[in-house]
């Protein structure tokens, strides 16, 4: 009801696998069973790649399912996303489409129940704005492991909402995405943790150096080659670019080591996406992730975060400050 705003008499997809948190998924069924809709949960085994990369893998049944529902909560990682069947279901104009991904039951009752989502967004929607109005200008991000990276502000592919009420793609609330131009990223970026074919903290830091496209990898223990090789998957051969960056401030997420939706919405961390732009050919959301913690924020000059802390506007540190978590 609060946030993906599923209706009575709607028709509502659950996918999940192998590894979902069987808790998680009858939460939802009975949730949605409560308020009148019709859910339906679809069980498969767990994809070896999430995106397009995972076009062979998907079922008929489930493709066909993904046509015929209003709402579809995905719980499946690696996610659906960014698939062939995903890409053409969401041409309806009809579906509302979640990526919950990993959500265990501990960050669902973390994610949506000791937060106040209305408070939530009073902070993430004058920050999009900040960010939205800078498209064009430069931003920095750093962070205590050595990360330095300058960049170039794109125009946001895309604007997440406080409520999912009208079709489209929607993601866990709790994050703002920063969409840098292809090609403008530079420095280093060193990843506490990793989502390359599956999603774990790294036993060394891993270190991306970047000049427009990246250009090595290195460090990451056993875990670089493969990032190496989930890279060059993702990119058809080559490492590709960082395509996207985000600022994580969801005050009652906690860094599990498991989840990577909820470790990449901790207050300060920073989920860096990495290879091809969907926009771009060969595209998807099959791309590898990382995720950096305790970041630094300039935007066109100007500190936004410290250390991880919103620092910057006046007002805006001030709602920030003032957003903790709800306890029941």
């Amino acid at each position: 009801r609060e946030y993906f705003c599923v209706q009575p008499g709607e028709s509502l997809l659950i996918t999940s696998d192998t590894a979902t948190d069987r808790n998680v998924v009858d939460a939802i069924m009975n949730a949605a069973h409560i308020v009148g809709a019709k859910p339906v949960v679809m069980s498969s085994p767990q994809l070896p790649y999430q995106g397009a990369l995972a076009n062979p893998y998907i079922s008929e049944p489930l493709a066909a399912a993904m046509h015929r529902c209003d709402a579809w909560i995905d719980l499946q990682f690696p996610y659906i996303a960014g698939s062939e069947a995903h890409d053409e279901a969401m041409k309806s104009n009809r579906l509302r489409y979640l990526l919950a991904a990993d959500l265990t039951t501990g960050g669902l009752i973390r994610m949506f129940g000791k937060v106040d989502l209305d408070q939530l967004y009073g902070v993430k929607e004058p920050l999009n704005r900040i960010i939205a109005e800078a498209t064009g200008k430069k931003g920095r991000i750093t962070n205590v492991l050595g990360s330095d990276i300058n960049f170039t502000l794109a125009k946001p592919a895309f604007t997440k909402t406080r409520r999912a009420d009208r079709p489209g793609l929607f993601f866990i609330p709790g994050s703002c995405t920063m969409f840098p131009e292809p090609g403008s990223v530079q420095g280093t970026i060193t990843l506490g943790a990793a989502f390359h074919e599956y999603y774990e903290p790294l036993s060394e830091p891993m270190r991306l150096s970047i000049d427009g496209k990246i250009l090595s990898v290195e460090g990451g223990g056993g875990s670089r080659t493969v990032m190496d090789r989930a890279l060059k998957r993702a990119g058809g051969g080559d490492y590709g670019y960082v395509i996207h960056l985000t600022y994580a401030l969801h005050p009652s997420a906690r860094y599990t080591g498991t989840s990577f939706v909820e470790d990449s919405r901790v207050t300060g961390c920073n989920a860096v996406g990495l290879g091809i732009p969907f926009w771009e050919p060969g595209g998807g959301e099959n791309h590898p992730d990382g995720v950096l913690s305790q970041q630094s924020i300039w935007i066109d000059g100007a500190k936004i975060v410290e250390d991880g802390i919103i620092v910057g506007p006046n007002d805006l540190a001030k709602a920030a400050e003032a957003m903790l978590p709800v306890h029941h």
